[in-house]
């Protein structure tokens, strides 16, 4: 029987109670499946309800064949090697006792002696040469991330069920994760904001709040056709609203002629010209014909009503998420952050940084670039102050702020609206609401605590709470910001970002995005750390 994986009248909700979905039907077969759509509508738990993990509210999920998955999460276990996460620790141990001659006949007998060179290929196809003893603690986060899809195409599943792949991955990681998939032949559920990725995709299958749409084809066929629906949907609906318009016009024109025709039978019956009977059939009838005009209009605005709510339900009517930030005024000549041939580290291994210097002086927008573990997350830690420099000397305007992965700013104990509060102290209730609106928090959104949120609408609600103020810091740090948004956020970011006059100092491997912000100034800590004099112009 052919692999797939059958979603029957499924309906999902939160830990906390809160629908989801309700009454998807899909069937993934063997192909590669993009599966996009903004944050918190569901995407993460829907790979929970086809692995039995979350409990659906209703519906069913039918698997034909086996499952690998890829978490976004890349924590291991103290003295995990690559061989643990292969799960061929024992069977690698055998195989080296053989070669020493101390296993039994009956052992020698059970080795696969293919497996170190399936182990080999396996990391080569995500570009990879690591010894299997190799200790994941030695490891960046990218890296463990790239050897452990290795390790479920090692496994040779019918189904990969991928959560955020390309995340944490530098240049060289998302190409072989790109190129893993385009060569993959069993089916692929990829949950991913990367358009590079999902343009490698047979499928796109879009969760909203209106429920689950799947389009053939890839991430770029995806929006064409996006583009031509939702302008028809569009259409409909100011149709629809039209027509509902124009009822209501008549209506009222109708309820006004008759209302001055009451008051000219009124007058007449007032100055005695007309008999009593005749007016008072006069009357009756006025009555019963207002009676059924007001049938006919009210059963008329029924259905225009019904018409526009229809054509609204067949489109996903979202605020789109705007970023426009208050000045920060800096000055062009003002110095915003200065490392001064600073060495960092963590003894006792040798320093990740040497000798390395670097000023940021006004709005300028500088990349931090480099392949995973050349220093990026260690250059952040001292500009935070999280780290204390080896050697040299870090100094840092005061007003700045740091977005790091798990938006550690917040406190995830109390809300959004508390956490706006808490780091915006002079701010009046009227204006927490307003600055956490502009953001997509409104009303009960709000009050939302922030340990509930997923990844992106944590980081959306890190950018209102420090962003959403009267006085936005001057410099913003940013790791890894596109990592949980959506696409359709990081977008809405990009445009905030393009528009905000203080300076930026950003780790990103997403180019598209390095690009849209405006870039001015790139620092490559994998050539800087070679350099004689350690010196950054």
């Amino acid at each position: 029987m052919p692999a797939s994986i059958i979603l029957s009248n499924l309906s999902l909700s939160t830990p906390d109670g809160r629908p989801l979905l309700n009454n998807i039907d899909l069937t993934f077969a063997a192909e590669r499946t993009g599966l996009v759509g903004r944050n918190g509508v569901g995407k993460t738990t829907l790979l929970a309800s086809i692995l039995g993990e979350d409990v659906p509210r209703s519906g069913r999920v039918l698997i034909s064949g086996t499952i690998g998955l890829l978490r976004q999460d890349v924590r291991v276990l103290a003295g995990a090697t690559v061989a643990d996460l292969f799960g061929v620790r024992q069977t690698l141990a055998l195989l080296r006792r053989a070669a020493r001659g101390d296993a039994s006949a009956d052992e020698i007998a059970a080795i696969d002696w293919t497996l170190e060179a399936r182990l080999e290929a396996a990391l080569a196809r995500v570009g990879f040469d690591l010894a299997p003893d190799t200790e994941l603690s030695c490891l960046s986060g990218g890296q463990i991330t790239r050897v452990r899809l290795a390790a479920l195409v090692f496994a040779e599943p019918d189904f990969l069920l991928l959560d955020e792949p390309t995340n944490n991955l530098d240049r060289d990681g998302r190409k072989a994760v790109t190129d893993l998939l385009a060569t993959w032949r069993g089916g692929a559920i990829v949950v991913s904001h990367d358009r590079d990725l999902l343009d490698t995709m047979d499928a796109i299958v879009e969760l909203t709040s209106l429920g689950a749409a799947r389009y053939g084809g890839n991430w770029s066929s995806f929006r064409a056709r996006k583009a031509v629906e939702l302008a028809a949907v569009r259409h409909d609906l100011a149709h629809a609203e039209r027509r509902l318009s124009e009822i209501d016009s008549k209506a009222q024109e109708i309820a006004e002629k008759k209302a001055r025709k009451d008051s000219g039978g009124r007058k007449k019956r007032a100055k005695g010209d007309m008999p009593r009977i005749l007016a008072g059939a006069r009357r009756d009838r006025s009555e019963d014909t207002g009676g059924r005009d007001a049938q006919i209009a009210e059963r008329r605005r029924a259905e225009a009503h019904e018409a526009v709510d229809t054509a609204r339900r067949r489109i996903e009517i979202l605020q789109p998420l705007s970023v426009k930030l208050p000045a920060t005024n800096l000055p062009a000549g003002r110095e915003v952050l200065s490392l001064d041939r600073i060495s960092a580290g963590y003894p006792p291994e040798p320093p990740v940084l040497r000798d390395l210097s670097l000023a940021i002086v006004g709005p300028e927008r500088v990349a931090l670039v480099g392949p995973n573990g050349s220093g990026k997350t260690t250059l952040l830690k001292l500009v935070a102050g999280e780290l204390r420099p080896l050697a040299g000397t870090v100094r840092v305007r005061p007003d700045f702020a740091l977005f790091d992965q798990k938006v550690s700013l917040l406190d995830p104990g109390i809300s959004i609206l508390e956490n706006f509060g808490r780091l915006n102290p002079k701010a009046g209730a009227n204006e927490c609401h307003a600055a956490l609106a502009r953001f997509m928090f409104r009303a009960d959104a709000a009050l939302q605590i922030v340990g509930h949120l997923s990844g992106g609408q944590m980081f959306r609600a890190g950018l209102a709470c420090v962003l959403g103020g009267q006085m936005p810091p001057s410099l913003l740090v940013l790791d890894e910001p596109t990592n949980h948004l959506d696409i359709a956020s990081i977008e809405a970011v990009e445009s905030g970002l393009r528009a905000y006059d203080g300076a930026l100092l950003v780790v990103s491997h997403d180019e598209a995005f390095l690009q849209a912000i405006g870039i001015t100034r790139r620092l490559d800590l994998a050539a800087s750390v070679q350099r004689a004099d350690g010196g950054i112009v």
